[in-house]
């Protein structure tokens, strides 16, 4: 007995400790609430990263080191914000958002039309390299990349804004120059150019370079210092004055008549992000080199449902439709087993499994799959198609032959693609609802060992009986580990002896 109250008397002094300790003022991640979400994330023309999380909740705080670190290395090119959806007042936003779980992670990127931004879920690993890696890629890009005559025309062509003309050996846009093109919306056209004879013709002899046109019939000037976000502001700054947040519509008056907007202190945070960064530090990181490590803190664990609190921002329904139970061969081999069937995840129940003598283990694993269906319905996200097999389903004893697992008299969860020739085994031996959320995440995401599929296997029994029955299923290779993994791992260059004016465009 008093040991259960020292239990929720610590519970209870944590809560306290953490109600209002996730971020502080001094955090660089920016605090939004339903209010400003508006101004701040849905008019901006910036991307952001939006965090809905709740004070008392574990993984949020588990999170908290690797998301400042994130928001500190995207500082000036994309927002990195955060939602208390403890807050009563923010509860109907984390709602109409679609928050299931603490923490969910949103990607919020300018859609065509201003104030229509486009939200995705980010399901990638929650470590600050990955997160960084999934914003920067999601920059609007409004640099047009140009060679040989198409450039001598848009060079030429008459225009109502400067230009800025970035001279790149890299074949992609820098996550830099991206930020530097959103902020110059409307006043500054930026271009590309990889072409080194077209270079030469403009005075340009060495990569990167920059160059900017004032006006049309004005020689280029030359950007002379270093490649860093701050000098370039300057430089660009002496044609054009950075947008606001959020931005103005593109048509602007001319520097000289246009007054300076009024920003919220927020806002202001976010423009003058960049200020905090000594150009090592940013150099450092926007260089292909990497050499700021950003991840080697251990990923933080999958998102958890929301518990009962007094409070809950979305109720999670008490009752949960089971997965689907395929009760024949011929249901099994259509839904999992044909030659192009994708990803499959299969409970192989064990024998004697009836209502009567269902198993913890049973019950963990069915309810445990339900509650991630029923999270990714909600979220509007694709979900992993789930099933149970019965043992006496004769499909599922070939399956367990096949593949060398245990006999009929065990409980067996294993992920099939008969497309791509693999099959993975759950290891755990547990079936706790973040083991399986984890399991689930991992083959979404091309994570973790995979076994070839043997060549014999799938088909119907009657397939089997063929001389040629294994040539229908035959395994070429295995083709997942590039395809599956690319929006995880990001190539890193082997550093660069040159100037910091090497790195980051």
């Amino acid at each position: 007995m008093a040991r259960s109250f020292l239990l929720q008397l610590a519970f209870a002094l944590t809560f306290l400790v953490f109600a209002d300790a996730i971020y502080t003022k001094n955090s660089p991640v920016l605090q939004v609430t339903a209010k400003t979400y508006d101004s701040l994330i849905k008019q901006t023309n910036h991307t952001s990263i939006v965090e809905f999380y709740a004070p008392w909740c574990g993984h949020c705080q588990n999170l908290k080191p690797a998301y400042e670190k994130a928001a500190k290395a995207l500082a000036g090119l994309a927002k990195v914000a955060a939602i208390d959806c403890d807050d009563e007042a923010n509860k109907p936003l984390c709602g109409q958002m679609g928050v299931t779980g603490f923490p969910t992670l949103k990607i919020v990127k300018p859609g065509a039309k201003p104030g229509r931004p486009v939200v995705e879920d980010y399901n990638g690993a929650r470590s600050a390299k990955a997160i960084v890696d999934a914003v920067k890629d999601k920059i609007p890009n409004h640099v047009k990349r140009l060679q040989g005559s198409t450039f001598v025309t848009w060079f030429n062509e008459e225009s109502n804004t400067a230009k800025a003309v970035v001279f790149s050996e890299k074949g992609t846009t820098s996550p830099l120059v991206k930020s530097l093109a959103v902020d110059f919306l409307g006043s500054i056209a930026f271009a590309q150019v990889k072409d080194a004879t077209t270079a030469k013709k403009y005075g340009v002899s060495e990569f990167p370079a920059v160059l900017l046109i004032p006006a049309q019939s004005v020689n280029p000037i030359p950007y002379k210092g270093d490649l860093n976000r701050e000098s370039l502001l300057s430089f660009f700054a002496q044609v054009a004055s950075p947008n606001p947040d959020p931005a103005p519509p593109k048509a602007k008056a001319p520097k000289s008549s246009r007054k300076p907007k009024a920003t919220s202190s927020a806002s202001a945070k976010f423009s003058r992000a960049s200020e905090a960064h000594k150009s090592s530090d940013f150099d450092d990181f926007m260089g292909s080199s990497g050499t700021i490590v950003l991840d080697d803190d251990t990923p933080t664990e999958s998102p958890i449902p929301i518990v009962n609190n007094q409070q809950e921002p979305v109720a999670i329904p008490s009752i949960l439709l089971p997965i689907p139970t395929l009760s024949t061969s011929a249901d099994l081999e259509a839904s999992c087993l044909a030659p192009k069937s994708a990803n499959c995840i299969l409970v192989l129940l064990p024998a004697k499994h009836n209502a009567d003598s269902i198993s913890e283990a049973e019950t963990s694993v069915l309810s445990g799959f339900a509650e991630i269906v029923e999270k990714h319905k909600k979220r509007q996200a694709n979900v992993i198609p789930m099933f149970a097999i019965p043992a006496d389903v004769a499909a599922a004893t070939r399956i367990r032959q096949d593949l060398g697992i245990s006999p009929p008299e065990h409980l067996e969860v294993v992920a099939l693609n008969m497309k791509r020739g693999w099959w993975r085994h759950y290891s755990s031996k547990t079936y706790e609802i973040l083991e399986l959320e984890d399991f689930v995440d991992a083959i979404k995401l091309g994570e973790g060992a995979k076994q070839k599929l043997p060549s014999t296997f799938g088909g119907s029994s009657e397939d089997q009986s063929k001389p040629d029955a294994k040539d229908d299923f035959s395994i070429v290779g295995d083709k997942t580990s590039e395809s599956e993994t690319t929006n995880i791992v990001t190539e890193v260059e082997p550093q660069k002896t040159t100037a910091s004016r090497h790195e980051e465009l």
